[in-house]
């Protein structure tokens, strides 16, 4: 699963050809409901009680569109009497609320949940929800393949999380460690103001993010462009499909035991938005803008792009082991200083 030294890819810029090639079709998500739904919960003894309010936490990125879809839809019915979606804006933010327990269902990169689960936080990895959402975006639409960034500057979010560290696992694999200097930016959002205000010309984004520079710069008479899809550098890297299971969502221990019903219900439901959201992304946008605070154009352009998927996390375990592996082989303390056993995956 590790990197080849010897290989070596040359990607054009994503095109919609490109997507077809490995997004998710209408079959692949409605397996991920059928393997849903045979969710086994592990606690044979756990009480079915009523749960009144639960509020669902996530990242700034494509995998919140679904969840605040099912929200907004009504998906979530059989799961609580009111359900609410906050957006989680800096991984320490995500670490600090599940620590707490003040956050019972949150959507967070792999890695953090392998981590997390390593180091006995008491969480299961409960789905994936995007099969990779990472784009390099550039003023220069001359850059075609990932060789054409030697000697550049590229801004990453999140330091010394997921994003920096699939970048840091593609420039080894091309023998470019050193070639190309890594600036860092606390978000997306930070990334994507530092473009537009002409700070940087090139960074790492997840959608929506990257639809929204780009909707941003055409508003502001600039153009950027999407130059490499990531996904497919992955692939590369881990000499497999373009799949990056980057993003799932974790259960905590003491809602699975306490509230078993509700959660495989919860399952079940995200799973439906993740159809219903690739089918009409329009629709999805309608209900996801507002709470990812983005105009719903900028929503409805990123779907296409976000791989958004709900696949039970031990159906995509293979893929996922494949993503720890490769950024373990480097950084092993970000997955928790060890790979984890089975008793990660739902």
């Amino acid at each position: 699963m590790m990197p080849n030294p010897g290989d070596r890819i040359s990607k054009t810029k994503s095109t919609e050809a490109d997507k077809a090639g490995y997004a998710p079709t209408r079959r692949t998500l409605c397996a991920g409901i059928a393997a849903t739904l045979a969710l086994p919960f592990l606690n044979k003894r756990a009480r079915a009680s009523s749960l009144d309010q639960l509020v669902l936490y996530g990242p700034p990125a494509g995998p919140s569109i679904t969840m605040a879809y099912a929200v907004g839809k009504g998906l979530l019915r059989d799961v609580a009497e009111k359900v609410e979606f906050k957006v989680w804006r800096t991984p320490d933010e995500m670490r600090a609320g599940l620590s707490s327990g003040s956050m019972q269902a949150v959507v967070m990169p792999t890695t953090a949940a392998a981590n997390l689960h390593t180091r006995g936080l008491g969480l299961k990895l409960a789905n994936v929800m995007t099969n990779g959402l990472l784009y390099i975006v550039s003023r220069d639409d001359r850059i075609t393949a990932f060789s054409d960034l030697e000697g550049q500057s590229v801004t990453v979010p999140f330091p010394n999380d997921t994003p920096e560290l699939v970048f840091d696992a593609a420039l080894a694999h091309h023998g470019m460690s050193g070639k190309v200097k890594v600036e860092r930016a606390g978000t997306p959002i930070e990334a994507v103001q530092m473009l537009l205000a002409g700070r940087i010309d090139t960074a790492l984004l997840p959608e929506p993010a990257v639809s929204a520079a780009i909707f941003k710069a055409k508003t502001g008479g600039q153009a950027l462009h999407r130059v490499i899809d990531m996904q497919q550098e992955w692939g590369a890297v881990t000499a497999t499909a373009p799949v990056m299971p980057q993003a799932g969502l974790a259960l905590a221990h003491s809602f699975l035991d306490d509230h078993p019903e509700q959660a495989k219900a919860l399952l079940q439901g995200l799973a439906q938005a993740a159809v219903e959201v690739n089918a009409d992304p329009a629709a999805a946008a309608s209900q996801a803008a507002s709470a990812l605070e983005l105009p719903w154009p900028v929503i409805e352009a990123s779907i296409p792009y976000s791989n958004l998927v709900a696949i039970a996390a031990r159906e995509a375990r293979g893929s996922i082991e494949a993503l720890l592996k490769a950024v373990a082989q480097s950084h092993p303390e970000m997955v928790g200083g060890r790979m984890p056993d089975a008793s990660l995956y739902l």
